[in-house]
């Protein structure tokens, strides 16, 4: 079920910026950059990462969205990446305050949304975040805060499309 927020067409991450209304978030250096390919039929085809410990996942395209469902899709990736991150912006914030305990045996639920918005053609995200197991709210807002993928949907992100 689509929340009401993409039902409303308020799409995270998928406005149109206005260079002089939103600051995009830049970075001065680099402290890790992770690498993906994605090859064959895109949303029916498979995506690795040569990082560390490679993966490679077949992708299919879900049956929500006439595919056959029979692996996984972006927006299963995003949701795992984002609750993990999440998690760990967190537990970060909670032993930056003295409260480590709070947030030991949290859980981060994660749902991402696709659909059409109201406002712009093709398609966009809106992403849902529950914290299981905290009950400082406190701490939930400096997780938010300090969250990569957070920032990144809150401030934007530069993204540069190159040849290859």
């Amino acid at each position: 079920m689509l929340s009401s927020a993409l039902r409303r067409g308020a799409m995270t991450g998928v406005r149109a910026r206005v260079a002089s209304r939103r600051t995009l978030m830049t970075l001065e250096n680099h402290k890790y950059t992770a690498h993906a390919t994605a090859s064959g039929q895109g949303r029916n085809g498979t995506v690795t990462s040569g990082d560390d410990v490679g993966v490679e996942l077949r992708l299919a395209m879900p049956r929500s969205l006439g595919g056959k469902g029979d692996g996984q899709n972006p927006e299963q990736l995003l949701a795992m990446g984002y609750s993990a991150c999440f998690l760990g912006a967190l537990q970060l914030v909670a032993g930056q305050q003295g409260k480590g305990a709070a947030a030991r045996d949290a859980k981060i639920h994660v749902q991402v949304h696709m659909g059409k918005p109201n406002d712009m053609p093709g398609f966009g995200l809106a992403v849902e975040i529950q914290v299981e197991g905290v009950d400082d709210q406190a701490l939930i807002d400096g997780a938010h805060a300090a969250c990569p993928y957070s920032r990144a949907f809150k401030h934007g992100a530069v993204v540069n499309v190159t040849k290859k």
